[in-house]
């Protein structure tokens, strides 16, 4: 039977961790007074979310050039039937603008700034389950001066920075689970599905082998810590080195702040989805965030952690729509499809002039001959042959294979003086790109997981491959000019109106036995992976003989991973193991 009592509300105050005050009552109330106090000891808990993921902001100037009505540059959960319609139509100039690394920023929560420009109103993504229980995060009594509720708790925490429908149940998972682990010294329930299971049955890769974790082992890692889990956005548009160095700004903040309130906080864990990764082991570099002594390690959730051929698809072709078919995982896909861009001009306007994206492309350690041209069954070409997809692929121009058509890449037609895009400039983003992959390819942390896909049935671009079609003799093919271009991959050409140097040429001899018309298409992907990632690039973490442990998982897509049981089983397996290295000083 539970007693009745008076909550106290308990008060960060300087020089202690909390501070409760009670208060006067006549003789006859006998009901206690209680304050319930957090352990002295935390351990944040710090997700990075993958490329979009993040929520972004547009400048003054940009806002008024687009004369929008509102700053906002990026936020998917804002996106209903209309707006996705709306922004599916945007033009590539419009996208260029509107997504320009050089006038955004990540769009953070402030309570006391306007409502619908940074508080409250704008950040209302974040809407917490009925259901949901943390120790941490309550709503104030209605008593307490300037009290908040556990929704603004959960936004000052960054919640409201990251595309929420499809992280806030990841984040209210780890939120919850962490911070009920024990009750009245019985394991709760909810942990079964981790403490005293194989990790074999989460596909642990036997190379890397891990033990089954017991009871004792979670109960000494809680005992008298808790688990605070914050969202850090970051400006998926520029470089991860950069946004890697604002990432380790606040996650010190963090730390300074809580010792300052008189707990003890010495370092983090962190998560990371797809492009995070990146900016994780930025986060740990020296030349970056400088931050290795502050993690104690770091889970990492789909990682391209050298790259993926997809990038090159997606600015030739567009992303993938796969409709709505297939639930709620699909329909997240279909969104991102439609408002990053379905048509290879409108991905290109944007990634074409942002280095955050460029960093998504094959890395050099990706390897030779993942573009490929066929005929017929017959290989005529492939790249990269010498290891440089930098000089052989991506700064390719006047080949209809290349990755960058000139003309997609700065559809606003501003100057380079106005901040407009030119091959020259994603060139010189490219030089930058290439140096950030060499300093990071074998950044990894010593305490590192990872889980991902290679799944056969999630197939991925593992290689590009152009075919040629409706000609008998592809003699000439390096050099075909393009006819047209349907912007999701198909081009066409007139081989017998080309001279060798590839420029139109009416007056040369035509035979009958030249085709009118040539087409080249992008064949389906064929790899093991998640639909985005190849198992190729992921098992680069594998093949690094840095890692702690490996899950090389099946049955989810890329973006909706951490909504799989078994990603989010490995994940709170690993946050155990992480911080079990974790040393106190009380």
């Amino acid at each position: 039977m539970t007693t009745a009592e008076h909550p106290l509300p308990a008060q960060q105050h300087k020089g202690a961790a909390r501070k409760a005050e009670g208060f006067a009552t006549p003789k006859q109330d006998t009901k206690p007074q209680c304050a319930r106090m957090l352990p002295k000891r935390v351990l944040p808990i710090i997700f990075l979310p993958g490329i979009m993921g993040s929520n972004l902001r547009m400048s003054a100037r940009r806002q008024k050039e687009l004369r929008q009505k509102d700053n906002i540059a990026w936020r998917p959960d804002i996106l209903g039937a209309t707006n996705i319609y709306a922004n599916s139509k945007s033009q590539p100039r419009e996208r260029q603008l509107r997504l320009d690394p050089l006038q955004t920023t990540v769009d953070i929560y402030d309570p006391s700034g306007p409502l619908d420009v940074v508080g409250d109103g704008r950040h209302g993504n974040v809407k917490l389950k009925k259901n949901f229980r943390s120790p941490l995060l309550v709503d104030d009594p209605a008593t307490m001066p300037n009290g908040h509720t556990s929704v603004q708790k959960a936004r000052a925490r960054g919640w409201g920075e990251v595309y929420f429908k499809s992280y806030g149940d990841l984040l209210q998972h780890l939120e919850q689970r962490l911070n009920n682990t024990f009750s009245e010294g019985k394991l709760q329930q909810e942990w079964r599905d981790v403490v005293g299971i194989n990790p074999q049955i989460w596909n642990a890769d036997s190379r890397l082998p891990q033990q089954v974790l017991t009871e004792d082992e979670l109960k000494k890692v809680v005992a008298g810590c808790w688990f605070a889990v914050y969202a850090f956005g970051y400006n998926w548009l520029q470089s991860n080195g950069e946004s890697a160095k604002a990432i380790a700004a606040r996650i010190s903040k963090v730390i300074d702040d809580l010792n300052g309130s008189g707990y003890e906080c010495n370092k983090v864990i962190v998560i990371t989805h797809s492009m995070g990764g990146l900016v994780g082991r930025a986060l740990i570099h020296p030349k970056f965030g400088n931050l290795q002594d502050k993690v104690l390690g770091i889970v990492h959730g789909v990682m391209p952690a050298i790259g993926a051929p997809a990038a090159y698809k997606r600015m030739r072709a567009g992303f993938e729509d796969p409709g709505v078919i297939g639930g709620p995982s699909a329909i997240e896909a279909s969104i991102g499809a439609k408002v990053a861009g379905s048509y290879g001009d409108e991905v290109t306007a944007v990634l074409a002039n942002a280095q955050g994206g460029l960093q998504l492309l094959p890395t050099e350690s990706y390897g030779n001959s993942w573009l490929r041209i066929r005929h017929n069954g017959r290989e005529l070409e492939t790249w990269p042959k010498r290891g440089d997809p930098f000089s052989e692929i991506y700064k390719l121009r006047g080949k209809w294979y290349a990755l960058f058509r000139d003309d997609w890449i700065n559809p606003s037609g501003m100057t380079p003086e106005q901040g407009g895009g030119s091959f020259e400039r994603t060139s010189r983003y490219l030089d930058r790109v290439q140096s950030f992959h060499q300093m990071i390819v074998n950044t990894y942390h010593p305490s590192s997981y990872a889980h991902y896909g290679a799944d056969r049935a999630r197939q991925s671009f593992g290689e590009v491959i152009w075919e040629i079609r409706d000609c008998a003799d592809p003699t000439g093919w390096q050099n075909w000019p393009i006819v047209s271009d349907n912007l999701q991959g198909k081009v066409e050409f007139t081989p017998w109106n080309a001279d060798g140097n590839g420029n139109l040429a009416a007056d040369l001899p035509f035979s009958d036995a030249m085709p009118s018309v040539a087409h080249a298409l992008i064949l389906p992907p064929s790899a093991p992976g998640d639909q985005t990632v190849p198992a190729k690039s992921a098992d680069h973490q594998l093949n690094s003989g840095m890692f702690k442990g490996i899950f090389r998982q099946t049955g989810y897509e890329h973006q909706a991973s951490y909504k799989d049981p078994r990603a989010i089983a490995s994940t709170l397996y690993s946050i155990v193991r992480i911080a079990q290295n974790a040393i106190w000083k009380c």
